[in-house]
């Protein structure tokens, strides 16, 4: 939300555009004092001091709407922002939920680059193969672990690891301390 309203403030030279900026900024301030505690303390902060901030977000933006243009592109993002509230708004309530899917989005790039190489994978499970894979890469990535590494001891197990039992060799439960680079 906060990308198309920063758009039409650079583009437009709203005042309002920039009020939204600014005010989805304060979100973030709280997000980085907090980001380093456990899940219970920042949903602690988040309910006492985010969700106070989004209340009156909500209501700001609605107050906008009726004294700006219908057709204008604030009009358009506030329209696309408010019926999405819930779902913008659902990390105040879960320790464990990021404020915004930057930490996704090179994960996903990554995939997206490479989606043209799956047509040619040899069949749908070899394309199913080839998701595995990435995806491993990419999990063992955003938890800071050696994507090489992760690859190697999984596939040193696999073979012989009972599939009920699949969940060992997710790269946070691999230990990885004799390999070389860990």
């Amino acid at each position: 939300m906060r990308r198309k309203f920063y758009g039409i403030a650079v583009a437009d030279a709203s005042p309002i555009a920039t009020d939204a900026v600014q005010r989805i900024g304060a979100l973030y301030d709280i997000e980085r004092e907090i980001h380093s505690q456990l899940p219970v303390a920042r949903q602690t902060a988040r309910q006492a001091r985010a969700g106070p901030l989004l209340e009156r977000l909500s209501s700001w933006l609605r107050e906008q709407l009726t004294n700006i243009p219908k057709k204008s592109s604030l009009a358009g993002e506030i329209r696309y922002a408010l019926p999405r509230w819930p779902a913008l708004t659902r990390y105040v309530d879960d320790g464990l939920i990021e404020i915004d899917n930057n930490a996704a989005e090179p994960a996903l790039r990554t995939i997206a680059l490479v989606r043209k190489n799956y047509l040619f994978a040899g069949s749908g499970a070899g394309g199913e193969r080839a998701a595995v894979i990435y995806s491993l890469i990419g999990t063992a990535k955003l938890n800071d672990i050696n994507p090489q590494a992760c690859l190697a001891r999984v596939l040193e197990r696999i073979a012989d690891h009972p599939i009920s039992k699949i969940d060992e060799l997710l790269p946070w439960n691999l230990d990885l301390s004799e390999i070389e680079g860990c």
